[in-house]
């Protein structure tokens, strides 16, 4: 019997037609584009609290955008990259599943919610994910790059060759999720063990 290949990690979109290419957008002339949106870069718009519900991106860019308590209820994220943006309060968990595809470069998660999401090998990188929500999601292969996971909840999440060697703040009940090859340094070994109250002294 041939050993299970590790999933391969989602691409992120790179390339994008020059009239695709937007800056400065509201949520007004993001609407007016239509409801099916495929190889857009979206640069220094300012979506927060703006109603996307419904709406479908295909290999877009989010960078330097403000979606904070954006409404995503049935939109579409078909590979989707978030550079720099702030996305405080977003319930990504609203989203479609099918083909659900995020990145995070140096965003701001806090307060956001993802879960029952099917996020094998999403990448995470410098983000701050202070309170978000990962209850029943799938993130095994995902990488926590540099991440801040100050209060970050992790409840029945299935967590298998989940890389965590570079995140700080985490705190991991290993009897609620499952953790089969995930990974961790040795400096954050005191996060699996909060639940035993046991001191891990250097």
């Amino acid at each position: 019997m041939k050993p299970r290949r590790k999933p391969a990690a989602l691409r992120a979109p790179d390339y994008f037609p020059a009239e695709n290419v937007l800056t400065g957008l509201d949520a007004a002339r993001l609407l007016a584009l239509g409801r099916e949106l495929e190889q857009y870069h979206f640069v220094g718009c300012d979506l927060s609290e703006a109603n996307l519900a419904g709406l479908r991106f295909e290999d877009c860019r989010f960078e330097r955008c403000n979606l904070t308590t954006a409404k995503l209820g049935g939109a579409a994220l078909q590979n989707v990259a978030f550079a720099d943006c702030k996305l405080l309060g977003v319930a990504f968990g609203a989203c479609q599943d099918m083909l659900f595809g995020v990145h995070f470069d140096h965003c701001q998660l806090r307060y956001a919610s993802f879960g029952g999401k099917k996020m094998v090998g999403t990448r995470f990188a410098h983000c701050s994910l202070a309170e978000t929500d990962f209850t029943n999601a799938d993130l095994s292969g995902a990488a926590f790059t540099d991440c801040d996971l100050t209060g970050t909840i992790f409840h029945d999440t299935r967590l298998v060759g989940t890389d965590f060697t570079t995140a700080t703040g985490f705190s991991l009940d290993p009897e609620a999720n499952v953790l089969t090859g995930a990974r961790f340094a040795l400096a954050g070994l005191p996060g699996l063990l909060d639940k035993y109250r046991l001191v891990v002294e250097n």
